[in-house]
C-alpha cells in the first residue's frame, strides 16, 4: 500500500508559478513511477507529467516547456513546478503512483487532489 498526500495548490494570476508536492509513504520502494494528473470541471482526467525510477519524464503537450516534474527519492516526494500558468491550467491536480509486483500486477494509488486556480 502507498499513501499519497499532495500540497501546494492555490490561486495564482495568469503567468505566475506554483509548485505542487506529493509525499509518498508506505511501500514506497515498490513504486515504479509517479505522475501528476489533472481534472477540470466537466472534463476527463488527463495525464500532465510522469517520471519513472530512472528519471525519465514525459509531459502533456500543452504543458511542455512550462511544467517540470521532479522526484526526490530520499524524501519520497515528487514535485510539479508550474510556470507561465494559464487559465486553462486550472484544475484539481492529483498525484499518482504505480507499483508493479513480482507477478507483474499493477496497482494504482491516488492522492486526494490539490486545487489550482488561475485568474486571468
Amino acid at each position: 500500500q502507498v499513501q499519497l498526500v499532495e500540497s501546494g495548490g492555490g490561486l495564482v494570476q495568469a503567468g505566475g508559478s506554483l509548485r505542487l508536492s506529493c509525499s509518498a509513504s508506505g511501500s514506497t520502494s515498490s513504486i515504479n513511477y509517479m505522475a501528476w494528473y489533472r481534472q477540470a470541471p466537466g472534463k476527463q482526467r488527463e495525464l500532465v507529467a510522469r517520471i519513472n525510477n530512472g528519471g525519465s519524464t514525459n509531459y502533456l503537450d500543452s504543458v511542455k516547456g512550462r511544467f517540470t516534474i521532479s522526484r526526490d527519492n530520499a524524501k519520497n516526494t515528487v514535485y510539479l513546478h508550474m510556470n507561465s500558468l494559464k487559465p486553462e491550467d486550472a484544475a484539481l491536480y492529483y498525484c499518482n503512483a504505480v507499483t508493479i509486483d513480482f507477478r507483474a500486477r499493477i496497482y494504482d494509488y491516488w492522492g486526494q487532489g490539490t486545487q489550482v486556480t488561475v485568474s486571468s
